[in-house]
């Protein structure tokens, strides 16, 4: 073969190729330990505090609650036009664990353009919410935040965008198909009136 033909001819590069943001994230959920200060602050109220238990796991854990956060997210492929959007049905799975300890897991969307992964910049919420579970759990009595969820009924609720859905931890997944939200979900709390937040 002579040097122009092996020019034309040139074998593919089978080598790995760099992942764009937005194929790297294969993740269908993440959880936040740099958020944990921002829970305790909210725990000292009642003097209590808890550990952050950074393994993904929910071996162990003797209560573990559904429910929704609010937040922000930024579509990571470089193609869509879409920039990001705001929810403010993001699924999260709240678990506590012997020896004060919890973690969170809050679960990604996808682009309703593209259908990238995204995931999420929780608000405020996301602490509110795992310190009152927390708390509730701990056997202070608490009442109900006031939490509007008209504002969630006025929109479609796209399951297939929404991994908490499909995984069957979103609080509107359950209206749908119905199941309890918390898995110890006890004839204590259901008798105590256990709230749903």
């Amino acid at each position: 073969m002579s040097p122009s033909t092996q020019t034309l001819y040139r074998q593919p590069n089978l080598g790995k190729r760099r992942k764009s943001k937005a194929q790297a994230l294969e993740k269908l959920w993440s959880m936040y330990p740099a958020l944990h200060d921002s829970v305790s602050i909210l725990l000292q109220e009642e003097n209590l505090s808890f550990a952050f238990l950074a393994i993904d796991n929910d071996q162990g854990c003797s209560n573990e609650y559904d429910t929704n956060i609010k937040g922000r997210f930024r579509c990571l492929n470089r193609a869509c036009s879409h920039g990001g959007w705001a929810s403010k049905v993001i699924a999260i799975t709240i678990r506590m664990y012997p020896s004060q300890q919890y973690n969170a897991r809050v679960y990604h969307q996808r682009c309703k353009e593209c259908r990238s992964l995204s995931q999420p910049i929780p608000d405020d919420s996301y602490a509110e919410r795992i310190a009152y579970r927390l708390k509730k759990w701990s056997g202070i009595e608490m009442d109900r935040p006031a939490y509007k969820e008209s504002h969630i009924a006025q929109r479609p609720h796209e399951s297939a965008l929404y991994e908490g859905c499909k995984h069957g931890h979103c609080k509107l997944s359950y209206k749908v198909t119905p199941r309890f939200q918390s898995r110890n979900y006890t004839m204590i709390e259901k008798a105590r009136g256990g709230d749903r937040i």
